[in-house]
């Protein structure tokens, strides 16, 4: 990533840390959200210049074209990595109910409320998320 950037490439690279135990002792470390791969912000002309970098192989397609993330996209998985959206109310949030998701700009509807946890299922992606309730 570092060497993206020094080309002048807006990268980013989700990151999450995880205990992690051996026979003799636990350790925190930071582990790749998505292994193998880095979000970069490029417009349509310059898309090749990524593979200036030594270790670059491919981009991501989906359904035979480069895969998109909006800016949307990556600021709700920066607010995953760092837990910082919450719900107000758990009376207000049962299963089968719909929420908006500021983030994402988004409907979803809760599946599954446990303690403070709550999952929901995004309508449009079909992907679940999960969020602390107050």
């Amino acid at each position: 990533m570092e060497r993206l950037t020094d080309l002048g490439i807006e990268a980013y690279t989700p990151t999450k840390i995880e205990v992690r135990k051996w026979s003799d002792r636990k350790k925190k470390v930071t582990v790749c959200l998505l292994p193998s791969m880095v979000l970069v912000c490029l417009e349509e002309k310059e898309v090749s210049k990524v593979f200036e970098v030594p270790g670059v192989r491919r981009y991501l397609f989906v359904h035979g074209e480069r895969a998109r993330v909006t800016n949307d996209e990556v600021l709700a998985m920066k607010h995953y990595i760092e837990n910082t959206y919450q719900l107000l109310n758990k009376k207000d949030h049962l299963v089968g109910s719909k929420i908006k998701i500021p983030s994402l700009n988004q409907e979803a509807e809760i599946i599954s409320v446990k303690g403070k946890r709550c999952i929901a299922q995004l309508e449009l992606l079909g992907a679940t998320v999960s969020f602390q309730l107050n």
